[in-house]
């Protein structure tokens, strides 16, 4: 346990001093507000931008709260879901590159504590700056819009929270196989987007599909209730996560020798 604990502490000193800690939650918020302001503005956004006849009347409905935040949670599905993958992506090359994984690995360090104290960092992180961010954007959507309760907001983030964890358990799976991090970034990317492109082909097939958990966040936004056989979708993408790093442990002492 100590030595997860120091590996863990390490893995958060080093991201401070990448800024990782700055630049990812930063991230998060801008795509987050931009979502309840654009909406907000968008008819004196189309009125300033476009060339529209003189006495042209833009009516565009107004979105209801709901609405805005089921918005930004498919902003953090796609520009989210690829800003960590980068993030995470050198996690484990980086140290292979500079030599530094020989150094840790030569010390009583198991390889499942050096797998879990990755992942669990690079959680934190993620976590952090997408609850900060939804956090941003849910109180600027009450302002501008209809109040949406706290707890709908909070149930419906920790339901997107476990697609972050399954995100990440995967890239840190891929980063075992992998010591290019451009390489890493793209099988990343290529089984995430080939799981939601299975998912949307077999809708029947793949109702357990991790893919999902944003249709079921969506969904008790809305409804204030998951869709149908969203537990099975809640416990496969947790089972899966757990599988991916247990995988990835294996997979990292296989191939590195110490």
């Amino acid at each position: 346990m100590k030595n997860f604990i120091t590996l863990f502490q390490k893995e958060l000193t080093e991201s401070l001093r990448n800024g990782k800690w700055i630049w990812l939650p930063i991230a998060f918020i801008i795509i987050g507000i931009s979502q309840p302001i654009t909406s907000y503005y968008m008819p004196q956004i189309l009125e300033s931008a476009g060339n529209l006849p003189e006495g042209t009347v833009i009516e565009i409905p107004t979105p209801s709260g709901e609405e805005v935040l089921a918005g930004t949670l498919s902003q953090f599905g796609t520009i989210g879901s690829l800003l960590l993958v980068l993030a995470t992506m050198g996690t484990i090359s980086n140290e292979r590159q500079n030599g530094s994984l020989t150094l840790v690995m030569v010390r009583p360090v198991h390889p499942f504590q050096y797998i879990v104290s990755k992942w669990a960092a690079q959680l934190l992180i993620a976590l952090v700056s997408f609850l900060l961010s939804y956090g941003l954007t849910w109180y600027y959507t009450n302002l501008l819009f209809n109040p949406v309760n706290w707890d709908v907001m909070l149930t419906s983030s920790a339901i997107y929270s476990l697609w972050i964890v399954f995100l990440l358990s995967v890239t840190i799976l891929m980063g075992t196989f992998l010591k290019a991090t451009s390489g890493i970034a793209g099988l990343s990317v290529i089984v995430l987007g080939g799981l939601s492109v299975i998912s949307s082909l077999f809708i029947t097939y793949t109702q357990w599909s991790p893919t999902n958990l944003r249709a079921h966040a969506t969904a008790f936004l809305m409804q204030g209730e998951l869709l149908e056989n969203g537990m099975l979708t809640i416990c496969t993408t947790i089972g899966l996560s757990l599988f991916f790093v247990l995988l990835a442990t294996v997979n990292f002492k296989r191939f590195e020798q110490f």
